[in-house]
Protein backbone atom coordinates (compact mmCIF):
# COMPACT_ATOMS: atom_id res chain seq x y z
CA UNK A 1 0.00 0.00 0.00
CA UNK A 2 2.57 2.32 1.33
CA UNK A 3 4.01 1.59 -2.82
CA UNK A 4 1.44 2.44 -4.00
CA UNK A 5 0.55 5.63 -2.64
CA UNK A 6 4.05 6.98 -3.00
CA UNK A 7 3.46 5.89 -7.18
CA UNK A 8 0.01 7.81 -6.68
CA UNK A 9 1.85 10.51 -5.54
CA UNK A 10 4.55 10.39 -8.31
CA UNK A 11 1.54 9.99 -10.82
CA UNK A 12 -0.26 13.28 -9.30
CA UNK A 13 3.19 15.11 -9.66
CA UNK A 14 4.37 14.43 -13.09
CA UNK A 15 1.20 13.56 -15.29
CA UNK A 16 0.77 17.73 -16.35
CA UNK A 17 4.20 18.32 -16.18
CA UNK A 18 5.99 18.05 -19.59
CA UNK A 19 8.71 15.00 -18.42
CA UNK A 20 6.06 12.29 -18.63
CA UNK A 21 4.80 10.46 -15.17
CA UNK A 22 4.28 6.53 -17.06
CA UNK A 23 7.98 6.88 -17.66
CA UNK A 24 8.36 7.92 -13.98
CA UNK A 25 5.94 5.12 -12.64
CA UNK A 26 8.15 2.46 -14.42
CA UNK A 27 11.64 4.13 -13.87
CA UNK A 28 10.38 4.42 -9.56
CA UNK A 29 9.40 0.90 -9.89
CA UNK A 30 12.72 -0.30 -10.24
CA UNK A 31 13.86 0.74 -7.01
CA UNK A 32 10.88 -0.02 -4.81
CA UNK A 33 11.23 -3.13 -2.81
CA UNK A 34 8.04 -5.28 -4.27
CA UNK A 35 6.47 -3.46 -7.31
CA UNK A 36 9.09 -3.64 -10.27
CA UNK A 37 7.32 -2.20 -13.33
CA UNK A 38 3.90 -1.18 -12.05
CA UNK A 39 2.52 -1.79 -15.77
CA UNK A 40 0.17 -0.09 -18.27
CA UNK A 41 -2.41 -1.52 -15.98
CA UNK A 42 -1.88 1.17 -12.82
CA UNK A 43 -0.63 3.64 -14.78
CA UNK A 44 -3.78 4.40 -17.05
CA UNK A 45 -5.90 3.72 -13.83
CA UNK A 46 -4.47 6.35 -11.88
CA UNK A 47 -4.42 8.47 -14.83
CA UNK A 48 -8.35 8.50 -14.09
CA UNK A 49 -7.70 10.44 -10.79
CA UNK A 50 -5.34 13.38 -12.46
CA UNK A 51 -8.08 13.41 -15.71
CA UNK A 52 -10.87 14.43 -12.51
CA UNK A 53 -8.93 16.98 -11.22
CA UNK A 54 -8.36 18.03 -15.58
CA UNK A 55 -12.26 17.84 -15.13
CA UNK A 56 -12.85 19.97 -12.17
CA UNK A 57 -10.21 22.54 -12.57
CA UNK A 58 -10.94 23.13 -15.98
CA UNK A 59 -15.35 22.76 -15.11
CA UNK A 60 -16.29 25.99 -16.82
CA UNK A 61 -14.73 25.68 -20.10
CA UNK A 62 -15.84 21.94 -20.17
CA UNK A 63 -19.18 23.22 -19.63
CA UNK A 64 -18.82 25.79 -22.33
CA UNK A 65 -17.59 23.60 -24.77
CA UNK A 66 -20.12 21.15 -24.28
CA UNK A 67 -22.94 23.65 -24.51
CA UNK A 68 -21.21 24.86 -27.77
CA UNK A 69 -20.59 21.29 -29.06
CA UNK A 70 -24.60 20.19 -28.77
CA UNK A 71 -25.28 24.25 -30.59
CA UNK A 72 -23.52 23.46 -33.53
CA UNK A 73 -25.25 20.30 -33.48
CA UNK A 74 -28.67 21.39 -33.46
CA UNK A 75 -27.78 24.29 -35.59
CA UNK A 76 -28.75 26.49 -32.96
CA UNK A 77 -28.38 30.43 -33.56
CA UNK A 78 -25.24 31.20 -31.86
CA UNK A 79 -22.70 33.96 -31.27
CA UNK A 80 -19.20 33.97 -31.55
CA UNK A 81 -18.21 33.15 -28.82
CA UNK A 82 -20.48 29.70 -28.83
CA UNK A 83 -19.53 28.99 -31.93
CA UNK A 84 -15.90 28.81 -31.12
CA UNK A 85 -16.70 26.53 -28.26
CA UNK A 86 -18.59 24.42 -30.32
CA UNK A 87 -15.89 23.89 -32.47
CA UNK A 88 -13.17 23.43 -29.90
CA UNK A 89 -15.70 20.57 -28.26
CA UNK A 90 -15.42 19.12 -32.39
CA UNK A 91 -11.64 19.58 -32.43
CA UNK A 92 -10.92 17.77 -29.35
CA UNK A 93 -13.09 14.42 -30.61
CA UNK A 94 -11.47 14.82 -34.05
CA UNK A 95 -8.00 15.24 -32.23
CA UNK A 96 -8.54 12.44 -30.06
CA UNK A 97 -9.44 9.82 -33.23
CA UNK A 98 -5.50 9.40 -33.40
CA UNK A 99 -4.30 8.34 -29.99
CA UNK A 100 -7.70 5.95 -29.40
CA UNK A 101 -7.20 4.41 -32.37
CA UNK A 102 -2.80 3.95 -32.47
CA UNK A 103 -3.36 3.09 -28.57
CA UNK A 104 -6.25 0.12 -29.81
CA UNK A 105 -3.68 -1.73 -32.58
CA UNK A 106 -0.65 -1.52 -30.44
CA UNK A 107 -2.13 -2.63 -26.77
CA UNK A 108 0.64 -5.29 -27.11
CA UNK A 109 4.07 -3.07 -27.75
CA UNK A 110 2.17 -0.86 -25.48
CA UNK A 111 2.54 -3.28 -22.25
CA UNK A 112 5.66 -5.01 -23.68
CA UNK A 113 8.38 -3.16 -25.88
CA UNK A 114 7.26 0.35 -24.68
CA UNK A 115 8.09 -0.34 -21.21
CA UNK A 116 11.71 -0.49 -22.30
CA UNK A 117 14.13 0.98 -20.14
CA UNK A 118 16.48 1.86 -22.57
CA UNK A 119 13.77 3.75 -25.21
CA UNK A 120 12.21 5.46 -22.06
CA UNK A 121 15.14 7.28 -21.16
CA UNK A 122 16.00 7.58 -25.03
CA UNK A 123 12.99 9.39 -25.45
CA UNK A 124 13.05 11.32 -22.29
CA UNK A 125 16.15 13.07 -23.90
CA UNK A 126 14.97 13.21 -27.49
CA UNK A 127 11.80 14.60 -26.95
CA UNK A 128 13.06 17.13 -23.83
CA UNK A 129 15.30 18.65 -26.46
CA UNK A 130 12.41 18.66 -28.99
CA UNK A 131 10.10 20.73 -27.00
CA UNK A 132 12.74 23.04 -25.56
CA UNK A 133 13.88 24.20 -28.94
CA UNK A 134 10.55 24.85 -30.69
CA UNK A 135 9.86 26.58 -27.18
CA UNK A 136 12.85 28.59 -27.69
CA UNK A 137 12.53 29.43 -31.33
CA UNK A 138 8.52 29.44 -31.82
CA UNK A 139 6.96 33.26 -31.70
CA UNK A 140 3.51 33.19 -29.50
CA UNK A 141 1.06 34.62 -31.79
CA UNK A 142 -2.09 32.38 -31.71
CA UNK A 143 -4.23 30.96 -29.24
CA UNK A 144 -7.14 28.32 -28.57
CA UNK A 145 -9.45 30.44 -31.04
CA UNK A 146 -7.27 30.19 -34.34
CA UNK A 147 -6.88 26.76 -33.81
CA UNK A 148 -8.16 25.05 -36.95
CA UNK A 149 -8.72 21.50 -38.27
CA UNK A 150 -5.30 20.36 -39.51
CA UNK A 151 -4.14 21.89 -36.10
CA UNK A 152 -6.19 19.94 -34.27
CA UNK A 153 -5.14 16.56 -35.97
CA UNK A 154 -1.52 17.82 -35.66
CA UNK A 155 -2.00 18.28 -31.39
CA UNK A 156 -4.12 14.17 -32.03
CA UNK A 157 -0.95 12.93 -33.76
CA UNK A 158 1.59 14.62 -31.60
CA UNK A 159 -0.63 13.41 -28.06
CA UNK A 160 -0.78 9.89 -29.98
CA UNK A 161 3.23 10.02 -29.72
CA UNK A 162 2.37 9.78 -25.91
CA UNK A 163 1.74 5.94 -26.23
CA UNK A 164 5.82 5.30 -25.89
CA UNK A 165 6.76 6.30 -22.23
CA UNK A 166 9.10 9.09 -21.86
CA UNK A 167 7.55 11.12 -24.71
CA UNK A 168 4.84 12.75 -22.35
CA UNK A 169 1.59 13.52 -23.30
CA UNK A 170 2.04 17.39 -21.90
CA UNK A 171 5.42 17.40 -23.58
CA UNK A 172 4.55 16.31 -27.25
CA UNK A 173 1.34 18.40 -27.45
CA UNK A 174 2.64 21.63 -25.83
CA UNK A 175 6.10 20.56 -28.32
CA UNK A 176 3.24 21.02 -31.25
CA UNK A 177 1.47 23.64 -29.74
CA UNK A 178 4.62 25.64 -30.04
CA UNK A 179 5.76 25.12 -33.43
CA UNK A 180 2.37 25.85 -34.98
CA UNK A 181 2.82 29.44 -33.09
CA UNK A 182 0.93 28.98 -30.16
CA UNK A 183 1.45 30.37 -26.47
CA UNK A 184 2.65 28.32 -23.36
CA UNK A 185 -0.81 28.82 -21.65
CA UNK A 186 -2.69 28.06 -24.82
CA UNK A 187 -1.08 25.22 -25.95
CA UNK A 188 -0.90 23.54 -22.83
CA UNK A 189 -4.87 24.50 -21.94
CA UNK A 190 -5.83 22.80 -25.32
CA UNK A 191 -3.13 19.95 -23.99
CA UNK A 192 -5.19 19.35 -21.32
CA UNK A 193 -8.48 19.47 -22.84
CA UNK A 194 -7.39 17.26 -25.58
CA UNK A 195 -6.19 14.29 -23.05
CA UNK A 196 -9.77 13.98 -21.56
CA UNK A 197 -11.08 11.41 -23.76
CA UNK A 198 -7.71 9.34 -24.45
CA UNK A 199 -7.16 9.17 -21.03
CA UNK A 200 -10.26 8.14 -19.26
CA UNK A 201 -10.97 5.92 -22.57
CA UNK A 202 -7.62 4.20 -21.81
CA UNK A 203 -8.48 4.34 -18.07
CA UNK A 204 -11.82 2.71 -18.15
CA UNK A 205 -10.47 0.07 -20.09
CA UNK A 206 -8.17 -1.16 -17.59
CA UNK A 207 -10.19 -0.54 -15.19
CA UNK A 208 -12.88 -2.81 -16.69
CA UNK A 209 -9.87 -5.58 -17.16
CA UNK A 210 -8.38 -5.08 -13.66
CA UNK A 211 -12.52 -5.93 -12.44
CA UNK A 212 -12.49 -9.03 -14.53
CA UNK A 213 -9.56 -10.60 -12.41
CA UNK A 214 -6.47 -8.92 -13.96
CA UNK A 215 -5.47 -6.35 -11.51
CA UNK A 216 -1.78 -6.24 -12.43
CA UNK A 217 1.30 -5.26 -10.20
CA UNK A 218 -1.39 -3.52 -7.32
CA UNK A 219 -4.48 -4.95 -6.00
CA UNK A 220 -7.51 -3.14 -6.43
CA UNK A 221 -7.39 -1.53 -3.23
CA UNK A 222 -4.03 0.00 -3.38
CA UNK A 223 -4.67 0.98 -7.27
CA UNK A 224 -8.00 2.85 -6.38
CA UNK A 225 -5.83 4.29 -3.44
CA UNK A 226 -2.53 5.73 -5.35
CA UNK A 227 -5.62 6.79 -7.78
CA UNK A 228 -7.30 9.08 -5.13
CA UNK A 229 -3.62 10.63 -4.31
CA UNK A 230 -2.93 11.10 -7.58
CA UNK A 231 -6.35 13.09 -7.92
CA UNK A 232 -5.57 15.54 -5.09
CA UNK A 233 -1.82 16.04 -5.62
CA UNK A 234 -2.55 16.74 -9.98
CA UNK A 235 -5.17 19.69 -8.90
CA UNK A 236 -2.78 21.77 -7.21
CA UNK A 237 0.19 20.62 -9.91
CA UNK A 238 -2.30 22.12 -12.29
CA UNK A 239 -3.02 25.35 -10.57
CA UNK A 240 0.63 26.26 -9.87
CA UNK A 241 2.07 25.23 -13.81
CA UNK A 242 -0.81 27.37 -15.42
CA UNK A 243 0.31 30.14 -13.19
CA UNK A 244 4.09 29.54 -13.46
CA UNK A 245 3.70 29.23 -17.26
CA UNK A 246 2.67 32.39 -17.86
CA UNK A 247 5.30 34.05 -16.74
CA UNK A 248 8.09 31.01 -16.88
CA UNK A 249 9.37 28.63 -19.84
CA UNK A 250 9.80 25.32 -20.36
CA UNK A 251 13.53 24.99 -19.90
CA UNK A 252 13.57 23.68 -16.30
CA UNK A 253 11.58 20.80 -17.59
CA UNK A 254 13.59 20.47 -20.40
CA UNK A 255 16.85 20.32 -18.23
CA UNK A 256 15.38 17.56 -15.81
CA UNK A 257 14.29 15.42 -18.41
CA UNK A 258 17.70 15.47 -20.01
CA UNK A 259 19.24 14.80 -17.13
CA UNK A 260 16.90 12.12 -15.99
CA UNK A 261 18.24 10.48 -19.10
CA UNK A 262 20.74 10.60 -19.11
CA UNK A 263 21.00 8.95 -15.06
CA UNK A 264 18.56 5.97 -16.50
CA UNK A 265 21.49 5.04 -19.58
CA UNK A 266 24.34 5.42 -17.11
CA UNK A 267 22.20 3.06 -14.49
CA UNK A 268 21.38 0.80 -17.22
CA UNK A 269 24.94 0.97 -18.30
CA UNK A 270 26.31 0.08 -15.61
CA UNK A 271 24.21 -2.84 -14.22
CA UNK A 272 22.73 -0.74 -11.62
CA UNK A 273 19.17 -1.22 -13.08
CA UNK A 274 18.21 -3.77 -15.42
Amino acid sequence: MLEAIFLGLLQGLTEFLPISSSAHLRIAGEFLPRAGDPGATFTAITQIGTELAVLIYFRKDISRIIQGFFASLLRKNANDEVRRDGKLGWLIIIGSLPILILGFIGQDSIRTTFRSLWLIATMLILFGLILGFLDWRRPSKRNLADLTLVHGLLYGFAQALALVPGVSRSGATVAMGRLLGYDRVSALRYSFLLAIPAVLASGLNELGEALSGSPGAFSLSETFVATLVAFLVGYAVIAWLMKFLSTRSFAPFVLYRVLLGTAVLTALSTGLIG
